[in-house]
């Protein structure tokens, strides 16, 4: 007979953490509009919303980021009002925040990241190194990291990283830990892992608030879920409020919550779209890696996209999709690249970006701040970068016609923002992917390889960039897809493909597909 499950730890019913009445507002927007927010001592506390919704802005309030005097409203910690100037103050009461984009510097060590501004000085002033070697190790076996406090960060992956980061924060005696979107870079094994841990640290007594799209995460390690839409708070239920019939929590009551109304489909239908000919076909497909050129990262991919289709690629991290996306897409990855590819029937030259281009090809990064936009220039310079000749005339741009396009992709994709002139960066996750996509949209390709098109966004902004998805494929255009959440794949691909260590292992129609039958195709081909 399986073990039980161990129950779960219960809060106490005073809290430790209470956000009264906070208002925060920028230049032409209010991104918090009296929000209020009560964390009890010893739980987990989820904050779940859209893109924009305010929720990392209040943590930014919480943590001193935003200092006191910027907003209007109350903090009480500990039952006590406080006044927080910066993140000093914070962190000297035990409110840790860790953000999306990871505080690490690649090039020093461990330890020297987990103890860089708190350093452990000996009496004579000067770092305390076997203290501070020793105190490394303790902590990072606390988090569950198998590495040596000499190891550099940048010779770790996201998954280790991320758990540097918790062994900094338990290294100044965290009581309060945030989490903003701690796995929306992580695979499933690392993912799972880090919520192993915050259920580990709830029975040691540490509070956490949990900011996080996957439900699925909501639904296994919270206590209480705080919804915000439009920078206010709209409820706040504990986890047996949310509980269905079956004992699961119910996420479509989390997802009504946010959006304002109920998704009767999490992935909009696909009717009527007739599967043509062949867009693209690749043969043979092989890439040496940049660093290691004795070893494949690419080897005898073969596929095919036809008009109107759209195919998946499923696979696990490092499975060689995005190596392969990107060496297709002009080259940009890896060397010695072999093989051959064919656009509408004829041999296409992808020797170049620019040529990948013209040839009717687009790709979408995964990495949309470090690649896909450029973050500081407005919406109106990213949404004509890839097609600079068709704002121009005579070599120069015309800038009415440039405002002209990006104006209509802002209407089309209903980008959420102050108008054209709005700068990227300032924009929320979902609304940045959908400038990336109208870049590319304005390029006018036969075929968009769209690389993790949705992570880090929300139900109701995924909800719209499947409905661009499937319009795309209404207009004849063929997409690839490369997604790591398997649900995703099953609800929108008409085919999806199986890459394992660089090959294609498994080829699954629709009606034939499931997250079992993925599984199996890459166990079977030496994955795990």
């Amino acid at each position: 007979m399986a073990a039980s499950p161990a129950p779960r730890a219960v809060p106490s019913a005073s809290p430790i953490l209470e956000m009264r009445g906070i208002t925060k507002a920028f230049p032409g927007v209010k991104a918090l509009d009296d929000v209020t927010l009560a964390v009890r001592a010893g739980e987990i506390h989820a904050v779940c919303g859209e893109n924009g919704a305010g929720k990392s802005t209040l943590m930014k309030v919480l943590s001193g980021v935003y200092p006191a005097g910027s907003y209007d409203g109350s903090i009480l910690f500990d039952g006590e009002v406080r006044r927080f100037s910066g993140i000093p103050d914070s962190e000297a009461l035990g409110i840790i925040i860790i953000h999306q984009e990871l505080a690490l510097v690649p090039l020093l060590s461990i330890a020297e990241n987990i103890f860089l501004g708190n350093e452990a000085a000996s009496r004579f002033g000067v770092i305390d190194w076997p203290h501070v070697m020793a105190r490394t190790r303790d902590l990072l076996a606390r988090v569950g990291l198998d590495e040596a406090p000499e190891t550099l960060v940048t010779d770790l992956g996201v998954g280790k990283q991320q758990l540097v980061e918790i062994a900094k924060a338990l290294s100044k005696r965290v009581r309060l830990l945030i989490l903003d979107e701690p796995t929306a870079s992580l695979n499933e094994s690392d993912s799972d892992a880090l919520l192993t841990l915050l259920e580990a640290f709830r029975e040691q007594g540490i509070t956490s608030i949990l900011i996080s799209h996957k439900l699925n995460e909501v639904a296994r390690v919270a206590d209480s879920v705080t919804i915000l839409r439009d920078g206010a708070s709209v409820e706040t239920l504990p986890r047996d409020a949310l509980l269905g019939p079956d004992g699961r929590l119910n996420e479509d009551r989390i997802i009504k919550g946010m959006v304002g109304r109920d998704l009767a489909h999490r992935y909009p239908p696909r009717e009527g779209v007739a599967i043509g000919e062949k867009l693209l076909e690749v043969r043979g497909w092989s890439v040496r890696h940049p660093l290691h050129p004795d070893r494949l990262a690419v080897e005898d991919v073969s596929l095919t996209v036809r008009r109107g289709e759209v195919v998946g690629m499923a696979g696990l991290l490092g499975a060689g999709r995005t190596e392969f996306a990107m060496s297709l897409f002009g080259g940009a990855y890896g060397t010695r690249v072999a093989g051959e590819a064919w656009l509408r029937g004829e041999p296409a030259d992808l020797g170049s970006v620019e040529k990948a281009i013209a040839a009717g090809l687009a790709y979408a990064t995964e990495d949309r701040k470090g690649y896909g936009l450029v973050l500081h220039e407005d919406i109106r310079t990213n949404v004509s970068l890839a097609n600079l000749p068709g704002v121009s005339g005579r070599g120069v741009i015309d800038e009415d016609r440039e405002r002209a396009v990006a104006e209509r992709y802002r209407e089309r994709l209903r980008i959420r923002s102050s108008g054209i002139d709005q700068a990227t960066v300032n924009l929320s996750g979902g609304n940045q992917q959908k400038v990336v996509l109208s870049k590319w949209l304005f390029a006018d390709p036969d075929v968009l390889i769209l690389d993790e098109p949705t992570r880090g966004i929300d139900v109701g902004a995924k909800y719209e960039i499947y409905a661009i998805i499937n319009d795309l494929a209404a207009q004849g255009k063929g997409v690839l897809i490369i997604s790591s959440e398997m649900p995703e794949l099953l609800g929108m691909c008409d085919r999806i493909l199986v890459m394992n260590r660089g090959r294609i292992v498994g080829e699954l129609p629709a009606a034939e597909a499931s997250q079992e039958a993925i599984m199996r195709a890459i166990v079977t081909s030496g994955g795990h």
